[in-house]
């Protein structure tokens, strides 16, 4: 028996009907001694893990660029919502992409994002 390639497979399963697909399921299952139900029940788990997502309390702020002529506004605001010195404030905001404030609520992540982007900035929040 030819092996097949990995595209010759795909294309070759892609043809077969649904009730072949079970019977292929289970003449797998037979060989190799398993059951296809622990892929099930990781299918069922996704939307609950994707509810988890959608319902974060902590969030992560970002500033993910900021042009020259921007930089001053953001580095006196990344000064007030950090407390770093000046010279700190100044390498995070030229280092963009990077985080700018972890762990923090929703209000405040929000906020945080609209003063970065004000300032003239790309910014970006996202759920822990």
């Amino acid at each position: 028996m030819a092996k097949l390639s990995k595209d010759e497979l795909v294309e070759a399963l892609s043809n077969l009907t649904v009730l072949e697909m079970s019977e292929l399921k289970t003449a797998l299952e037979d060989k190799w001694g398993v059951k296809a139900a622990a892929a099930v029940a990781a299918v069922a788990a996704a939307p609950a893990a994707v509810a988890a997502v959608a319902e974060a309390t902590e969030f992560e702020v970002s500033i993910d660029d900021c042009p020259a002529d921007k930089k001053i506004g953001a580095i006196k605001i990344v000064r007030e919502v950090t407390g770093l010195g000046l010279k700190e404030a100044k390498d995070l905001v030229e280092a963009a992409p990077k985080v700018l404030k972890t762990g923090v609520a929703k209000a405040e992540a929000e906020d945080l994002c609209k003063k970065i982007q004000a300032a003239g900035c790309k910014a970006t929040m996202k759920g822990l």
